[in-house]
């Protein structure tokens, strides 16, 4: 029941969402809008990679090249082609090296590539079900400090919830979507994206903290063609 069987579409909630759907569904489509799979079309349409770490194994991350290179996009603009970069993230990254162990093709997508990814995911399926995996966030996490471990309970994320609805949006004549699916991609068709995420609490904190240019960047919808896939652990072009 909680797999959504029965439906070509699905779409399920974080890490929970990654264990109902993970190896039901021949893709899962992680989505992290603000901000690790926006990063992630930046770094990968550039030519680079990514390495996505689990937050709890953050602290061995290896240490960019440039200092400046950090989870916001807008450090991200001029990375070179072939750089591999780890990105550690409680959200995003954390849910892909999770779903990594699923069985299931994994990819990243964002507002910025959502139509690419969903063109990649139904060519990757072989007719099997697609599972949309919005990253929403943690209560008690405070990503600025070093000693948060614990994952609070799930907070839904108005920006993943469009991100995930235009990318089910782009997939809906090409098979059934479940309810949870169906509403994503109706709420994303009927909201003005660049207002929404602005205006949602997590869009409002970046802003206050001046980071509005990785909002502005996050906003931007199929720009990209970057179709970014979990091979060998490592985020690259498809």
């Amino acid at each position: 029941m909680f797999g959504q069987e029965g439906c070509r579409l699905r779409l399920e909630w974080g890490g929970e969402g990654i264990a109902a759907l993970g190896g039901r569904c021949a893709v899962l489509v992680v989505v992290d809008v603000l901000s690790f799979t926006t990063a992630t079309d930046v770094v990968v349409a550039r030519g680079g990679s990514v390495r996505p770490v689990r937050w709890v194994d953050r602290e061995r991350a290896v240490r960019p090249v440039d200092p400046s290179w950090s989870l916001r996009p807008s450090s991200l603009v001029g990375v070179p082609a072939g750089v591999e970069l780890e990105l550690p993230s409680p959200n995003g990254a954390t849910l892909c090296a999770m779903a990594a162990d699923t069985g299931s093709i994994v990819l990243a997508a964002c507002l910025r590539n959502a139509r690419a990814v969903a063109g990649a995911a139904l060519s990757l399926t072989g007719g099997g079900p697609i599972g949309v995996v919005p990253a929403g966030e943690r209560w008690g996490i405070d990503v600025n400090s070093p000693r948060t471990a614990a994952f609070g309970p799930l907070r839904p994320a108005v920006e993943d919830l469009l991100g995930a609805g235009a990318v089910v949006s782009s997939l809906l004549d090409h098979g059934s979507a479940s309810v949870e699916a169906g509403m994503a991609a109706e709420a994303y068709r009927r909201t003005s994206v660049a207002d929404a995420v602005a205006g949602c609490v997590s869009g409002r904190e970046l802003i206050a903290a001046g980071h509005a240019a990785d909002v502005a960047l996050a906003c931007e919808v199929d720009v990209s063609t970057a179709v970014p896939r979990l091979v060998d652990g490592v985020l690259r072009p498809t």
